[in-house]
């Protein structure tokens, strides 16, 4: 590799020189690529990560330096189209258009050439200094697929370089043609469509002039022809009879074709897709008979089978959750009881307000210590695992017609299983869903999943005092309840929800480096959330419980927590200090009445009500936090209020319910 990744000899201040940078670079790509790959081969370790501005969308940039040249590279999000159907085509849209990067690499899937060059014909149109990389070269020829790469730059008239991505072939070739490229900034050659077609973009192309867009000319005039909405909107504020121009002209395209404008235009780009696919790629055939199928097209016929594919799926999930209850749940009780002979040392300065502070802050760094080390680490360990072996992309898929039942679709399976082991990360990997809605829908159903800390709740609480079945029909209810929910919800929430367009990757062993970058990247992010969140809140609350702050809250909630929900009076504190942590609730109970047998001081359908109300409202305060910094205050409150709502009312009706046969 050329690029010394922007490594401290070469960048004293590290990382955070990338504004420093002579030139900006984007990759752009579809997903599953290895553009994230080719992203870290050119950028090194130093790598920023975290969202664009004002938008839930991660944003991945780092330094390159190559010939002491200081070269900033940002990881476009994997898309298909820049049609905005989603929040992250518009993110890379505008950024091309409007921040004008010296360059744009397009990097491609060399096994499905004809599929990736759909995208690369509207990066033309967008008309940025191109390149392309042809990556995956390898699992092509293993499909006897030859590309030549010299043709294929020849026909689209922009420098094309072969890379493997993933092993760091190509990539010193890559970093000096970026080089070239970010010099000469080169506009890319037009590729013509029919001539109906291209009648038509001339008409709306000379009555363009007058009209003041960021966006190419010619791209602007497909754009009215396809009625997409933000051009139709942008020009219709300078010149409203352009907008109605185009709208006729695209009316004629449709009755010749009869289909809609946007639909002829497609599949002329995937005919001129085709077509260039059809005379660079040359398929070897074997000497010795039909072609053997490849390892992948053998897994897939179990992964994707409509019936034994879901025993995988399964099999996978429930892996996940095994880790979470059996493995997870004794590591966390070991750091904690390590931990804990150190809360008898006194702080330095001495007092009650110290004393104070010294409990909560201790309590709060426990709390996050014992979420991160035995379960968030170990869960997005498995998870980068899953997902860098192109197995994550089966499961969504074999799942995606159950989720539209709810406005989603199969890639929400990932924050769903990974709120069974915490809440706070599930949030933060809702950014894989493609529409603002379906990220907020998303979020809001991951924190009615039953975490971990919940689990404790219901299983320190029912199944140890009442029965397994009580504890398992609880966790049922949960199920049940969240597709009533989110279906309410999915009816109630504006916007819109967009289908499940992925790419199958092969099956590949796993890189170390991947894996282990990825999990840190996430884990990172998190820590900034969970730690603070829960110092803060646990010092807050314990000065609280010493000033005696605490009492009037009891008789302030007494009308919901003893006459609506049939519990003891103090179930009030226990309730409030569940926001902080919601095995805080059983931990305040036992203080409270000096025994950790429950049995001897609420009822069966006592102790089923307070699991239950636990199990519904808001995880704790590290979750509201991360809902908060994906999307806003006003929804994250909102959520909550929701949530505090749902779990009094339900917990209410359980009591009278249950009453009636226990």
């Amino acid at each position: 590799m050329s690029g010394c990744g922007g490594c401290k000899g070469c960048s004293p201040k590290g990382i955070t020189s990338v504004k420093d940078a002579a030139y900006t670079v984007a990759l752009a790509g579809n997903a599953n690529v290895g553009k994230s790959a080719t992203f870290n081969q050119l950028t090194g370790v130093d790598q920023i990560i975290g969202n664009w501005p004002g938008k839930t969308v991660e944003r991945a940039e780092g330094l390159l330096v190559h010939k002491g040249h200081r070269i900033r590279v940002i990881d476009l999000p994997g898309i298909y189209s820049f049609s905005t159907y989603s929040m992250e085509e518009l993110v890379s849209r505008e950024f091309i258009a409007l921040e004008h990067p010296d360059a744009v690499v397009n990097v491609i899937d060399a096994s499905a050439l004809e599929r990736n060059l759909f995208f690369t014909i509207q990066l033309m149109e967008l008309a940025p200094p191109l390149m392309i990389a042809v990556n995956q070269i390898d699992l092509a020829e293993k499909k006897g697929l030859t590309i030549d790469v010299e043709k294929l730059s020849s026909i689209l008239g922009v420098p094309v370089v072969p890379t493997v991505a993933i092993r760091g072939k190509g990539i010193s070739p890559l970093t000096d043609a970026i080089l070239d490229l970010v010099h000469d900034r080169p506009v890319p050659p037009v590729l013509f469509y029919g001539r109906e077609i291209e009648e038509r973009i001339a008409r709306i192309v000379s009555l363009l002039h007058p009209v003041s867009t960021p966006y190419p000319t010619r791209w602007t005039a497909i754009k009215l022809l396809e009625r997409d909405p933000d051009m139709v909107r942008i020009v219709s504020v300078q010149d409203p009879s352009i907008v109605q121009e185009a709208d006729r002209l695209a009316g004629e395209i449709e009755a010749i074709h009869g289909e809609p404008v946007s639909v002829v235009i497609t599949a002329e780009r995937y005919q001129i897709a085709d077509r260039i696919a059809a005379e660079v790629i040359t398929v070897q055939m074997p000497q010795d008979g039909p072609q053997k199928k490849s390892l992948t097209d053998k897994i897939d016929q179990i992964a994707l089978h409509p019936i034994l594919g879901y025993f995988g799926v399964v099999g996978v999930i429930g892996g996940l959750l095994v880790w979470t209850f059996l493995i997870g749940a004794p590591v966390s009780a070991f750091i904690t009881s390590f931990l804990t002979q150190f809360e008898q040392y006194e702080p330095v300065i001495t007092g009650p307000f110290t004393d104070i502070l010294w409990n909560g802050v201790f309590t709060g760094f426990l709390a996050g210590v014992t979420l991160i080390i035995p379960y968030v680490l170990p869960f997005y360990l498995i998870l980068a695992v899953i997902e860098d072996s192109g197995y994550l992309t089966r499961i969504s898929v074999m799942l995606d017609r159950g989720m539209h039942k709810i406005g989603l679709h199969g890639k929400a399976i990932i924050p769903l299983i990974l709120g069974y082991g915490c809440n706070v990360p599930a949030i933060y990997s809702c950014r894989i869903m493609e529409s603002p809605k379906q990220k907020l829908l998303a979020a809001f159903l991951v924190t009615l999943v039953p975490c971990t800390a919940r689990t404790v709740v219901i299983l320190g609480l029912v199944a140890a005092f009442v029965n397994i079945w009580w504890a398992l029909a609880l966790y049922a209810f949960d199920i049940l309840l969240i597709l009533v929910v989110g279906r309410v919800a999915f009816k109630a929430v504006p916007g819109e929800s967009v289908g499940l367009i992925m790419e199958m990757p092969d099956y590949h062993v796993p890189s170390l480096r991947v894996v282990l970058k990825q999990t840190w990247a996430r884990t990172k992010s998190l820590i900034w959330v969970v730690f603070p969140a829960y110092i803060i809140g646990s010092a807050v609350l314990q000065g609280f419980y010493a000033a005696g702050l605490l009492d009037p809250v009891n008789a302030l909630l007494a009308p919901i927590t003893t006459l609506w929900l049939g519990l003891p009076a103090v179930v009030g504190i226990t309730l409030i200090f569940g926001i902080v942590r919601k095995e805080l609730t059983i931990l305040t109970l036992a203080v409270i009445f000096g025994t950790t047998n429950f049995a001897t001081i609420m009822s069966p359908v006592q102790l089923i009500v307070l699991a239950l109300v636990s199990m519904l409202y808001i995880p704790c305060i590290s979750a509201i936090f991360a809902l908060a910094s994906e999307f806003g205050w006003r929804r994250a409150l909102a959520i909550t209020g929701t949530e505090i709502v749902l779990a009094i009312v339900l917990g209410g009706l359980a009591y009278r319910a249950l009453g009636l046969f226990m």
